[in-house]
């Protein structure tokens, strides 16, 4: 009888790990796709900005772009008149707010990650007369790590007080550095 009792308690024990194990999977899980999704969409807006980059000022200095573009928030609305900056600026922030899949015909979105925001800052003109542009994507994690260095969304991804979220330690961010060559000599 107490070799029965035994047996249940190892096996009880086993099955707890194992479902913890699964927690933790599934968490690992939903952060690799979030990171996919956001490289999918810097890579869209790099893609956007390289093919119309004759206009690359007005990507980081434009009224679109003078703050984050993203979750909760008005993206701008364009018409068959709108330029192709504006166009770009809001088909890549209906994105970051998961236009691409929806529920209810369109009402509820739901792709993109969470609470995502994507930001474009101007570096510059190089001693070569080349400009630069960072462009970074922002988004909440689900467990705490070291907060990214990105300025992009920083603050708003702070959980409630106490919470493991503090000082923007679930804010997850990925970025890159677009550089268009002065050709004019």
């Amino acid at each position: 009888m107490i070799e029965v009792l035994v047996t249940m308690f190892i096996m009880a024990m086993g099955l707890l790990g194992l479902s913890g194990l699964q927690a933790r999977l599934h968490s690992s899980e939903v952060e690799a796709y979030q990171r996919t999704q956001a490289l999918l969409l810097l890579n869209d807006l790099k893609g956007r900005i390289e093919a119309n980059r004759l206009q690359l000022g007005l990507y980081a200095d434009g009224a679109p772009l003078a703050a984050p573009v993203g979750t909760a928030m008005n993206c701008p609305v364009t018409s068959p008149s709108s330029t192709p900056v504006a166009k770009d600026i809001s088909d890549w922030c209906n994105s970051l707010q998961g236009a691409a899949e929806t529920k209810n015909a369109g009402a509820n979105r739901l792709g993109a990650m969470i609470g995502s925001r994507g930001c474009v800052e101007d570096l510059g003109t190089g001693a070569s007369g080349d400009r630069s542009v960072r462009i970074t994507v922002a988004w909440q994690g689900l467990t705490p790590i070291a907060a990214p260095p990105e300025a992009c969304g920083a603050g708003a991804y702070d959980g409630t007080a106490g919470s493991s979220c503090q000082g923007d330690r679930c804010r997850r961010a990925v970025s890159t550095v677009v550089r268009v060559a002065r050709l004019a000599s």
